[in-house]
């Protein structure tokens, strides 16, 4: 929706929603922006108890013999694998400025990827394209998570959250103050 990319539309449509939701609210953030950032920081001073990063990118296909975009609407939504880069790389930068979880999404296929969405800073994920692929995937990744933080001596995984930060996400998870997780 262009209200995710405008940063003043995202201040009121959370402000007012806000206003009148009593439940937790995550606010999913488009990715087709110019400052993520900045836009993140907004969603968090109007009341978000959450964010999540990222939705999809804006993308588009040809069909060279009609000579036409293939799609109806000429772009869509872009996800999967080659969307992760950039999902890493704004959880990474969200995660260094504010102080509530992220729900990371965008090309986690494996328990390799959940970890490395977990050490820019999210605090959980979300499977969406790769279950396409491997419909035991969410199973998968759990018990990859398990084994992993037992190879490792993690107690809880929300010790690694933010863990590829300069400081190890210390700062980030400090800033969470006990909330590294997303609670109803």
């Amino acid at each position: 929706m262009a209200f995710g990319a405008n940063p003043e539309m995202a201040r009121l449509v959370t402000r007012e929603v806000r206003k009148v939701l009593t439940k937790p609210m995550i606010v999913k953030l488009s990715p087709n922006v110019t400052n993520i950032v900045e836009i993140a920081k907004i969603v968090e001073e109007e009341g978000a108890d959450g964010i999540a990063l990222i939705n999809t990118l804006l993308g588009m296909a040809v069909d060279i013999r009609k000579r036409k975009p293939v799609l109806g609407n000429i772009m869509g939504g872009l996800s999967g694998p080659a969307v992760k880069p950039v999902a890493l790389r704004m959880i990474y930068q969200v995660s260094q400025a504010v102080s509530i979880p992220i729900l990371g999404m965008g090309g986690i296929s494996s328990t390799e990827d959940a970890i490395e969405f977990i050490m820019v800073g999210a605090s959980a994920v979300s499977l969406g394209t790769g279950m396409f692929a491997n419909p035991r995937l969410p199973v998968e990744i759990k018990e990859g998570l398990e084994k992993y933080c037992v190879e490792n001596n993690i107690d809880n995984i929300s010790e690694i959250i933010g863990a590829a930060h300069p400081d190890g996400g210390a700062a980030y998870r400090s800033r969470l103050g006990g909330y590294d997780e997303f609670k109803s």
